[in-house]
């Protein structure tokens, strides 16, 4: 059973935010064709340039390969700039992930990210699930642990990043924000936004372009025309690409008022 902890509030947050998967891993990947890992300098050329558009949201987490090193040493000194959400759970090493959920593993999952990130504080750590959310959230030691790291002030808001939508409803009682897949061809997680949002929970959906499998601006606009959807997380590694989506959504954001 999970303790009560009081709700943190999750930063306000830009309408879109920057997935950094792409930056540290190329193996194991579910996007339409490869790609080589962008050299040191691209990606420092690459988050900065995120940055200075005035996006304030940079998601990776330990299964991105070394993300958490790159985006460490390109913009820590930036750090004020930007909310910063990684996750526990699983590892991506020697071409395959691991899953682990104890008090053990999420305890040094977090310490290694603060080392990587080169930061004291994680604003936004998401349960990492397998697809088995149920199991993980009700059986393992993961909820608990993140919210004794929460009440003693070593990391913010807390949420499940899972794969059902009984396992983001059964997050709702905990969490401060949830991270589900929403897009033109999966639309199966929309009631729950409503709900989520509706009860202050912040909501920020991953895989809104289906991985590269629809036109962006589309899928953009769809995303982020659900009220409910606090941000929109969108990867990739060339800068004018997100330039352009940054655009689409500011745009957006205006036209809402």
């Amino acid at each position: 059973m999970t303790e009560s902890v009081t709700p943190q509030r999750v930063p306000a947050l830009t309408r879109l935010g920057f997935g950094s998967f792409k930056i540290g891993r190329n193996e194991g990947i579910k996007y339409p064709s490869g790609y080589s890992l962008p050299t040191d300098e691209e990606v420092a050329a690459l988050l900065n340039g995120i940055l200075d558009l005035g996006c304030n949201l940079i998601d990776t987490a330990p299964a991105y390969g070394i993300s958490e090193e790159r985006i460490g040493r390109a913009i820590s000194h930036r750090r004020s700039e930007f909310v910063l959400s990684t996750k526990v759970g699983e590892i991506f090493e020697h071409g395959q992930s691991t899953y682990d959920y104890s008090e053990s593993s999420v305890r040094a999952s977090i310490e290694r990210s603060r080392q990587r990130l080169k930061t004291d504080f994680l604003d936004l750590v998401f349960v990492h699930s397998n697809g088995e959310d149920h199991r993980i959230l009700t059986e393992t030691a993961v909820v608990p642990v993140l919210q004794d790291l929460k009440s003693r002030g070593i990391i913010g808001a807390i949420g499940l990043s899972g794969k059902t939508t009984a396992g983001a409803q059964l997050a709702m009682s905990w969490a401060d924000a949830l991270m589900v897949e929403f897009n033109l061809r999966d639309q199966s997680h929309a009631e729950l936004i409503t709900e989520a949002a509706a009860a202050g929970i912040a909501v920020l959906v991953k895989k809104g372009l289906g991985s590269g499998s629809f036109p962006a601006e589309e899928s953009i606009r769809f995303v982020l025309g659900h009220l409910g959807v606090t941000s929109l997380v969108v990867g990739g590694l060339s800068l004018p690409h997100f330039r352009n989506n940054w655009r689409v959504a500011v745009d957006l954001s205006a036209k809402q008022g």
